[in-house]
């Protein structure tokens, strides 16, 4: 016959790992069940696991199948969540390479055509770099900016 969930034995089989770490809670070797060799962890559970009756046999594995299961939904529950909140690895990856594209252009951007002196800021003395106005009436046409940009907002015609 089938333990109930909430009998004595079905507690005691769900117990094991809080009376394991409160057994070794007063040891040097704060090791958890994870730790554990597949022999030492069947050790653990041996009493109904090697039990001469059958039915508690049975009722022990069926205790931790439902361990296992409940471990396995909030587990499934976490990845659900991260995976909404950070997106899957495609996106994740494909976020990492747009960026990097960015950073890149970016970086040349800035960089001056061979032979080119480097003006200076009028307002801070820093480098300046080439940019397009992209809005205004000056769109689109070039201008040299400061590299302090936002914090100084020097440019020059060109």
């Amino acid at each position: 016959m089938q333990w109930a969930s909430s009998s004595a034995e079905a507690s005691a089989v769900r117990e094991v790992p809080q009376r394991f770490r409160r057994d070794r809670s007063d040891q040097s070797n704060q090791s958890d069940l994870t730790d554990l060799t597949d022999q030492e962890r069947w050790a653990l559970y041996a009493f109904w696991l090697e039990h001469e009756s059958a039915d508690v046999r049975a009722n022990a594995i069926i205790c931790l199948i439902h361990q296992a299961n409940y471990l396995l939904d909030r587990q499934i529950a976490a990845l659900e969540a991260a995976f909404v909140e950070e997106g899957g690895y495609s996106e994740q990856l494909a976020a990492a390479r747009l960026a990097e594209r960015e950073r890149r252009r970016r970086e040349i951007s800035r960089q001056p055509e061979p032979g080119t002196v480097i003006p200076s800021c009028p307002q801070c003395g820093g480098p300046m770099v080439l940019r397009t106005a992209r809005a205004g009436n000056n769109e689109g046409q070039q201008f040299r900016g400061c590299t302090g940009y936002p914090e100084c907002r020097g440019v020059v015609k060109v």
